[in-house]
C-alpha cells in the first residue's frame, strides 16, 4: 500500500467549479470547457472540474491540487477552451513555468497566458508533484475512467 497524507486543512483551498471526490486518491482532473467532471470523479479521481481561463482559472486549480500531496496525475480530457486554449497552457505551465520578468506561461498560445498569483515554489511544485495525462478533446465516459483507473495503479504515493 503506497503512502497518503491528509490534505491541506479546508482540502480544496480555493472555491470553484468543481466536484470532489476521494481526497486520498491520486488523480485529478480538468475538464477544460466540458462538464464531465462526475466522469473523473466516479471513476475515482480525488477532484475534477472545468478549467476556462489560462491565468486566473490555472492559478486556483494549481493551488488546490498543490494543497493536496496524494495527487499525482493531472488528467486533462474534454473539449479544448477556443481563444483561451487552457490545456495546451496547463501542458506549457508543466513543462516550461513561466517567464520570472512577464510572468507569461512559456510556450502558452493561449489569448490571456499570465500567472501573477502563483509564486514560483508553488509552480515548482506542480511541476514536480503532477504527471500531465493528455487527453484533450476526448469526452468518451469509457475512455477517461479507464485512464483515471490505469493512473491510480500506478499510484506512487504521496
Amino acid at each position: 500500500m503506497v503512502e497518503k497524507k491528509e490534505p491541506a486543512e479546508g482540502w480544496p483551498v480555493i472555491n470553484g467549479d468543481y466536484i470532489v471526490g476521494d481526497p486520498k486518491s491520486c488523480v485529478a482532473g480538468a475538464t477544460l470547457a466540458s462538464h464531465i467532471e462526475e466522469v473523473l470523479v466516479d471513476g475515482g479521481a480525488a477532484i475534477a472540474g472545468p478549467c476556462k481561463t489560462e491565468n486566473l482559472g490555472i492559478e486556483k486549480m494549481v493551488a488546490n491540487l498543490i494543497s493536496n500531496p496524494n495527487i499525482r496525475f493531472l488528467i486533462l480530457c474534454g473539449s479544448e477552451v477556443q481563444g483561451h486554449i487552457t490545456g495546451q497552457s496547463i501542458e506549457a505551465l508543466h513543462s516550461s513555468g513561466v517567464d520570472p520578468e512577464k510572468r507569461k506561461i512559456v510556450g502558452a498560445t493561449g489569448a490571456i497566458p499570465f500567472i501573477e498569483n502563483l509564486p514560483d515554489d508553488a509552480i515548482e511544485r506542480f511541476q514536480q508533484q503532477l504527471e500531465i495525462v493528455s487527453m484533450i478533446d476526448v469526452e468518451d465516459v469509457t475512455t477517461i475512467q479507464s485512464k483515471v483507473k490505469e493512473c491510480i495503479e500506478k499510484d506512487p504515493g504521496a
